[in-house]
């Protein structure tokens, strides 16, 4: 069965907090992202692309922002399929489940941001709905965090740790060179 690729959030935004001097993880992500992408085109194989458009009008991540566009090494072409959410989940309310039951896909590859929170939801609701997920994570990225004390946590650690409960039975934790 051929699995389905998941580019989830590689927006401008992400761009600009990045340029602002916000520290992440995973250099070179979206780079890595690219070239998952690419192989998925060359090969044949489908390609679903996952933006976010925040309700909030105050949000970065409107894709009537020039943040909210997508970073081009990334972008679709004509006649791939594009999946708006508002919320964290790919899955949730956006006809996402019912597109890849249509597709008889049952197997899923993620790359994208951020790894903490969309696409952790993401991969948590695919793994509750009986998708296969494969975790591209050196083509994932977050940012630091505050702890709940104030503490703030280095994005390397936020990293850590959502990979180590995602590797908890949500995905199977690969690399680029692992699916290209």
């Amino acid at each position: 069965m051929t699995a389905t690729l998941l580019i989830i959030d590689l927006q401008q935004e992400f761009t600009r907090r990045t340029l602002a001097g916000r520290p992440r993880s995973t250099p070179g992500a979206e780079t890595r992202a690219a070239a998952v992408l690419a192989a998925f085109r060359a090969a044949g194989r489908p390609v679903l692309h996952i933006h976010h458009d925040d309700p909030d009008p105050a949000s970065g991540f409107r894709l009537d922002k020039p943040t909210g566009a997508v970073m081009p090494e990334v972008a679709p072409l004509a006649g791939e399929r594009v999946i708006v959410k508002r919320t964290s989940s790919a899955f949730a309310g956006t006809g996402l489940h019912e597109l890849l039951q249509a597709d008889g896909c049952r197997e899923l590859v993620v790359v994208g941001a951020a790894l903490d929170f969309c696409v952790n939801s993401t991969i948590r609701s695919a793994c509750d709905l009986g998708y296969a997920v494969q975790l591209v994570t050196d083509a994932t990225f977050n940012f630091g965090s505050t702890g709940p004390d104030g503490t703030k946590i280095a994005p390397e650690t936020v990293r850590d740790v959502t990979l180590a409960t995602l590797a908890q039975g949500f995905a199977r934790l690969v690399q680029t060179a692992d699916v290209i």
